[in-house]
């Protein structure tokens, strides 16, 4: 773990490739998994004013569940999570060419809302914990994403290089400015030689 202010963050981020191949993975992030994406007590207005932004784009169980349960629902541990549609896909999910696309992200490219997507789907292989004393970011492996762990290697950019923008987003650009830092000491260290 390298340890920068109070985040502790796995060599995962170092030691691993991953470039997203949608074309092989068609969006799966989207509608795969055991619940919504994680969403912060900040992101949830954002989130809420986006709707009308998007509502051209999704479909209407996902609106009408949007209507009836809000943009997040709570899961047992208190976590607010995105809305599901009945399909099970995140409310703000739709297909494009086969390809399953984020409502949010499309507005806000679009200059039309003010979020872009949750921070940990934009963090994604990435997961942040926050503790007590200290937020773990940590290297998440996900079997639908074997394709972009494949793709990253292929290219050989490592997840933290993947992740510039949204680690910038999520930390600020001093923090990966030690971050790159942190991994030129980590390539250079035995452990890395002995092992990679």
């Amino acid at each position: 773990m390298i340890e920068i202010g109070d985040t502790l963050i796995s060599s995962a981020l170092f030691s691993e490739q991953f470039v997203c191949d949608i074309a092989q993975c068609h969006g799966d992030c989207c509608k795969e998994g055991d619940g919504g994406a994680p969403v912060s007590d900040s992101e949830i207005s954002l989130i809420e004013s986006a709707v009308p932004a998007v509502e051209s784009m999704i479909s209407a169980e996902a609106k009408e569940v949007i209507k009836n349960q809000g943009v997040v629902y709570t899961d047992p541990d208190g976590e607010h999570l995105t809305s599901l549609s009945p399909s099970k896909e995140c409310v703000f999910a739709y297909k494009k060419d086969g390809v399953w696309q984020c409502a949010l992200e499309t507005a806000y490219l679009a200059g039309k809302c003010a979020i872009r997507k949750p921070i940990s789907c934009y963090l994604y292989p990435v997961r942040v914990k926050k503790h007590k004393k200290f937020t773990a970011v940590e290297y998440h492996q996900w079997n639908i994403c074997k394709c972009a762990c494949e793709n990253g290697k292929r290219l050989k950019v490592p997840v933290y290089k993947f992740l510039r923008e949204p680690l910038i987003a999520a930390f600020g650009s001093a923090w990966y400015s030690e971050l790159c830092l942190a991994a030129q000491s980590f390539y250079e260290s035995e452990y890395y030689k002995k092992n990679y």
